[in-house]
């Protein structure tokens, strides 16, 4: 899912649509139908959540994926060497820190890495030449939270940043602003969960909706 940089700053966006993730999976059907409905990546939450699933349980389902679906696991402050010993038993082809791991936590990880930082609410920006991740994924920032908010941040915020990666564009998205989210901020890939739910379980025509609609912004 990590793509492409351009003289250290965003990804481009030419004529190629938006990337988009799927995160939250928790059953092999989900996965599936988002894969078949495009998704180009999926995410798995190993951190404490309603969307948490167990090594196993992301190992059987990655298992039935076609090789070409990228496998993103979602951690927060765990440590670096069960991180490292999950993501090679479930066949992850990337990580997503989206906790408070320090800068130097990143060369301790020996896979494509994704660095979730929330912005907005009046939190400073941050500074990303601190980290080595090979993408960067931008969250609403609300205290105590570590994603999952289901509300939007400030996207002109983004335009203050020098992404020296990938931008992954994350927080309260859904098939009413997703279009919008697409033409204003021109990211690498979006990332969405709870605006695919209903009654908080994946939506398989909400996944469907939601992937034609970011893949229908040229």
């Amino acid at each position: 899912m990590l793509g492409k940089r351009e003289g250290g700053g965003r990804s481009v966006i030419t004529n190629t649509p938006v990337r988009v993730k799927i995160c939250g999976i928790s059953d092999p059907e989900t996965a599936l139908a988002a894969t078949e409905a495009g998704a180009d990546a999926l995410g798995f939450v190993f951190a404490p959540s309603r969307r948490q699933v167990t090594p196993e349980q992301a190992r059987a389902i990655i298992e039935t994926l076609p090789p070409f679906v990228a496998r993103v696991g979602v951690f927060v402050n765990a440590a670096p060497t069960r991180v490292t010993e999950i993501a090679l038993h479930c066949g992850l082809t990337a990580v997503q820190l989206s906790g408070d791991e320090p800068p130097g936590y990143d060369a301790l990880l020996n896979i494509p890495l994704i660095r979730t930082l929330r912005v907005g609410n009046g939190r400073p920006l941050p500074d990303l030449k601190e980290y080595r991740a090979g993408a960067f994924l931008f969250d609403t920032y609300r205290e105590g939270s570590y994603g999952g908010t289901g509300t939007a941040f400030d996207w002109s915020l983004l335009k203050k940043i020098n992404c020296p990666g990938p931008l992954i564009l994350a927080g309260g998205l859904d098939a009413v602003n997703v279009r919008e989210a697409v033409r204003l901020v021109r990211p690498y890939a979006v990332d969405v969960s709870g605006g695919v739910e209903t009654d908080g379980r994946k939506d398989i025509q909400k996944i469907k909706e939601f992937i034609n609609l970011a893949k229908g912004v040229n």
